[in-house]
């Protein structure tokens, strides 16, 4: 049985798991798929992000999945640029909310739910807004322009925070060491990870092999 959890055990769920996946597809079959498989591989933790009209109703389907058949699942939604938006994935259900920049509104209300924000910044100074809004884990994006030498070097400014680059992030072992060995505690992976082409032709056999396989590749770089 489904059993939600709180802000902080959310954040130590991303970090453990070191790899957030993400994706949207207007199939809510698909969408539906993705999410077993990505389970099958040992993903707990998935922001599902809100880029389509078909986004609130496929988001329905993967809760009520969710509820029936994935009991260990956290569900967040992304891409969520306003306060209605926020409220309206909160009261269907979302575990988590991430933003791809800081929407002081959002933040509010996702704080009165006492529920985990995920900001988007790319700026020491977003980063700082970031933090005085109340987060904890701030997403860098994009993390394909940013790049692990700008974690290296404002990560000392903000000791109480949690950095998670999302957009560009590879698969590879070279790409992931970096980014681990610059100080990140989890990187957000999207179509590097679930392809056009893994959804286009449904390889689902294929999408749980390349996530086990990501997985792993995280926790031999962490060492």
């Amino acid at each position: 049985m489904y059993t939600p959890m709180n802000k902080q055990a959310i954040v130590e769920l991303i970090i453990q798991q070191g790899v957030l996946p993400l994706y949207f597809h207007a199939d809510p079959d698909k969408s539906v798929r993705i999410l077993k498989a990505l389970y099958e591989a040992g993903i707990r933790a998935v922001e599902y992000t809100n880029r389509g009209e078909a986004a609130p109703e496929n988001f329905r389907q993967l809760l009520k999945t969710r509820d029936k058949e994935l009991p260990e699942m956290q569900l967040g939604i992304g891409t969520i640029k306003n306060k209605k938006e926020a409220k309206n994935y909160i009261k269907l259900g979302a575990d988590f909310i991430v933003c791809p920049g800081i929407i002081e509104e959002v933040a509010e209300t996702v704080h009165k739910e006492d529920m985990l924000w995920v900001p988007g910044c790319m700026s020491p100074t977003e980063i700082i807004r970031a933090e005085e809004a109340g987060a904890k884990l701030v997403k860098l994006f994009p993390g394909s322009l940013l790049g692990p030498s700008f974690v290296s070097a404002i990560k000392e400014l903000f000791p109480g925070l949690l950095f998670m680059p999302t957009g560009g992030v590879e698969t590879e072992r070279e790409n992931l060491s970096a980014w681990f060995k610059a100080g990140v505690s989890a990187v957000g992976m999207g179509s590097k990870l679930i392809t056009k082409t893994i959804m286009e032709k449904g390889a689902y056999d294929e999408l749980v092999s390349k996530t086990k396989e990501a997985l792993a590749l995280v926790k031999e770089v962490r060492g």
